[in-house]
């Protein structure tokens, strides 16, 4: 049966403004099934590339199929400023006062926030219109900032939040998270409560309008060495510091050769340090259309991620998932179950050591071609069956 369904997600963005793409795709593909879908998110996050044409404090646009509102909501420079917990509170306020009369009734309202502070009055509008309540985890806030950000849980933020996220958790007919193993932390809670995990995943249609890399990036490229490669935000959360220490343990070894592609606030730090090494070479963001063929010049690619507790509920890295289409092995830092193992696309070292991500590069170099090429190819496969938003969506319509 059709469905109206309400996604909130104030970061909720589309490839023509920048991330978040989730709900984008699940959007497209939930309408491909005969639902209608409207997301609420906000005018501006400092991962838009390009921000939404806004009029008035709520503005509707349709984009291709899915019907957008946007809420007005303030500027902030950076992830760090404080403005964005103001963000936070305006968003979340407007959501009571959204401009329901413009809007069809909803079935299912999925909250999906970053901070929690919004499940609230998403809960109010679902029981407003006798609609589902469905709250969907993608980051384990307020445990990940406490943890990642080493700040008190005592903090009267922190405590909001808190109350927030429990609030959501018992007031949801259905938990939905990214993470895999998001219903250990229900456990600690004291939430005895079942969920559906539906990961990130891959838009097969867009992987059929791949461009190809300008002559002046591929130019940056060397010829016949082996190159393991990294693309995305150049932060803290992939420990690339590790990843490049690990370059100057290779230095001397001119077959390999490193590469980072992207921005981020770590970048010239990285650069200032280890921008001398002849192995290692920095690379400018480059549009999403162009990832996938920046992947096929890489013999290997990297992700990390810091040696945190809130990591053993899972991860849903967006590129973890472009790199297993890539059908190139993944050099993965990371210290707990992950779908690398799952899938055997590659393999896993302990995080935040350089001389173990050295050891994992020349594992991976020492390995024949045609292994390499099972490991990617054992990626690929297990994307396109298993975490395609067509069929993370076909599994969400299961719990609509």
């Amino acid at each position: 049966m059709s469905k109206n369904v309400w996604i909130i997600n104030e970061y909720a963005g589309t490839p023509y403004h920048g991330m978040e793409f989730r709900h984008y795709y699940l959007g497209r593909e939930l309408i491909k099934l005969g639902n209608k879908v409207t997301i609420v998110s906000s005018s501006y996050s400092h991962l838009y590339k390009n921000l939404p044409n806004i009029g008035n404090a709520y503005t509707f646009e349709e984009i291709d199929g899915i019907n957008y509102v946007w809420v007005k909501v303030p500027h902030y420079s950076n992830s760090t400023d404080k403005k964005r917990v103001l963000k936070w509170f305006v968003f979340t306020f407007k959501l009571f006062f959204l401009p329901f009369k413009k809007m069809e009734k909803p079935d299912v309202v999925i909250a999906s926030p970053m901070a929690p502070f919004l499940a609230v009055p998403a809960y109010r509008i679902a029981k407003k219109y006798d609609a589902k309540f469905f709250y969907e985890i993608k980051d384990v806030w307020p445990l990940s900032i406490i943890e990642l950000g080493n700040i008190s849980e005592t903090n009267p933020l922190i405590k909001l939040m808190s109350w927030c996220e429990k609030f959501a958790l018992n007031k949801a007919d259905k938990v939905v998270s990214s993470l895999q193993n998001y219903g250990e932390h229900m456990q600690e809670l004291g939430i005895d409560k079942d969920f559906v995990w539906i990961n990130n995943g891959i838009s097969l249609d867009e992987m059929q309008n791949i461009e190809a890399l300008p002559q002046e990036v591929e130019s940056k490229l060397p010829k016949d060495k082996f190159i393991v490669g990294y693309t995305g935000t150049v932060g803290i959360a992939n420990g690339l510091e590790y990843f490049c220490e690990a370059t100057k343990i290779l230095k001397d070894h001119n077959d390999i050769v490193f590469v980072i592609v992207g921005d981020g606030k770590l970048k010239p730090k990285l650069q200032k340090e280890y921008g001398v090494l002849d192995n290692l070479i920095f690379i400018e963001p480059i549009p999403k259309a162009q990832v996938q063929s920046m992947l096929q010049k890489f013999d290997a690619c990297f992700i990390g991620w810091r040696k945190e507790k809130i990591y053993k509920y899972g991860i849903s890295a967006n590129k973890l998932f472009d790199y297993m289409y890539s059908a190139k092995p993944i050099l993965h830092a990371f210290e707990y179950d992950n779908i690398v193992n799952l899938y055997n696309c590659g393999i896993s070292v302990e995080p935040e050591n350089e001389k173990a991500i050295s050891d994992g590069v020349l594992k991976l170099f020492n390995l024949s071609k045609d292994e390499r090429a099972s490991m990617g190819e054992n990626g690929k496969k297990a994307v396109i069956e298993k975490f395609s938003y067509e069929k993370l969506a076909q599994k969400y319509v299961t719990i609509l």
